[in-house]
């Protein structure tokens, strides 16, 4: 299994708006996607509460290329509507689980 971190900055006063469209559209989208295990929307709890990740689960590095493309280790996936709530582009890391629990 590989966790894949997308991580964004929003714009001030449109973090409520931005969670609601990744939770409503995105992650329903990311479940139909073949290998995709399942994710979650994190909202930062500092005060400005700008940064937003989308955690997901994937099988493998081959469904993860079949989600992304050839780039996948690099290339964040949005949609293009997506970018008026950002400050910059999103990023990705992944990371391998050692233990489930």
């Amino acid at each position: 299994m590989i966790v894949r971190i997308w991580a964004a900055q929003v714009l001030a006063g449109h973090v409520d708006e931005f969670c609601a469209l990744l939770v409503s559209e995105v992650l329903p989208g990311l479940a139909e996607a073949d290998g995709c295990l399942g994710g979650e929307v994190l909202r930062s709890m500092t005060d400005d509460g700008h940064r937003v990740l989308v955690v997901t689960r994937w099988r493998d590095e081959a469904a993860l290329r079949g989600y992304a493309g050839p780039m996948w280790r690099i290339r964040p996936v949005w949609a293009e509507g997506e970018l008026r709530y950002l400050g910059h582009p999103p990023e990705v890391t992944h990371y391998r689980p050692l233990a489930t629990g």
